[in-house]
């Protein structure tokens, strides 16, 4: 069912970007932060950028100090523009390498598509969004990995888990513990703040089975839990090599940017945990770029792992 859904929705990507690639736009805006303005051609004036926005041949960015602005190009390759003063949209499209851009065209245009389905007053204000659980806990005073959680499968190297408390807790120390299928304690973690890296290359971590059971506890409070939360390998790891071999030949993943359209494969293919993990480091690496938080909670909502309000 899900390779359906996938197939329809790359479908009805294909169409409407082909479409707005007729209408010539040159730029999607993926990402912004600062007082940046765009000056459309032939417009007397400058207006503010907005994320989604779309910037055209004979456009005028104008980009402020301290400035982060992603940028998709048509071609579905990425440029960010970090310093401040006037650029030419026209000057940018030539710093672009177009080349072997087809596998990068298709999961930016999927990242663009869904950053774009809100209005932008609502998925600014998501931000602040107040959340509410979108499944039921084991009791008022659980915490809540946000992973999926019937099919919770990674399948990179690395896992960047992030866990709710609940509302007023004050406390800020968690004891993670990861077990193996054999219910044998393989790694325990004292952990200030409410995430924490998980590194499968460690030879603690490595088992044939490829699951691992997590499990997160307050430390002032072991009843306040998460209970037991398995993460496993695909069944069929080898079915997304040439995809994501493709996409790395296209896509350096040095970059906040990039890390996003990553995150974008990731999440068509279902896998969740590694798309949050992308969504991550793209965080650690500008934490200052609000989009980035925004779409990793659009990434969280569309996956039922949990919703948010906007107030």
């Amino acid at each position: 069912m899900r390779k359906f859904v996938s197939i329809a929705i790359t479908t009805m990507l294909v169409f409407a970007f082909g479409f707005a690639d007729a209408q010539g736009y040159t730029f999607r805006v993926l990402a912004n932060k600062g007082q940046n303005q765009v000056k459309k051609d032939g417009a007397t004036s400058a207006v503010a950028l907005k994320t989604g926005a779309t910037l055209s041949e004979g456009d005028e960015l104008i980009a402020s100090q301290g400035a982060y602005i992603g940028l998709m190009h048509k071609s579905g390759k990425t440029l960010e523009v970090r310093t401040p003063g006037t650029k030419k949209v026209e000057d940018l499209a030539k710093m672009v390498n177009t080349k072997s851009a087809s596998v990068s065209s298709r999961y930016a245009k999927f990242l663009a598509n869904k950053m774009n389905e809100k209005e932008q007053p609502n998925y600014r204000a998501r931000l602040n969004a107040t959340g509410a659980v979108s499944r039921a806990l084991a009791g008022d005073e659980q915490i809540q990995v946000l992973i999926p959680a019937e099919d919770a499968s990674v399948l990179g190297d690395n896992a960047i888990l992030n866990w709710d408390t609940p509302e007023g807790m004050e406390e800020n120390t968690f004891i993670v513990t990861v077990k193996n299928i054999f219910d044998e304690e393989i790694m325990k973690s004292e952990v200030n703040g409410n995430s924490i890296e998980l590194d499968f290359t460690q030879e603690q971590m490595q088992n044939e089975e490829g699951l691992w059971i997590i499990n997160v506890k307050t430390k002032e409070n072991e009843d306040v839990s998460s209970g037991d939360i398995a993460i496993k390998r695909p069944e069929n790891p080898d079915q997304y090599t040439e995809g994501l071999n493709s996409l790395k030949a296209e896509v350096d993943e040095d970059s906040p940017l990039n890390k996003v359209i990553y995150a974008s494969y990731y999440e068509e293919n279902g896998l969740i945990v590694d798309a949050l993990t992308a969504i991550e480091e793209a965080i650690k690496m500008n934490p200052e770029v609000e989009d980035f938080q925004i779409l990793k909670k659009d990434i969280i909502e569309r996956n039922g792992i949990k919703v948010y309000e906007e107030k």
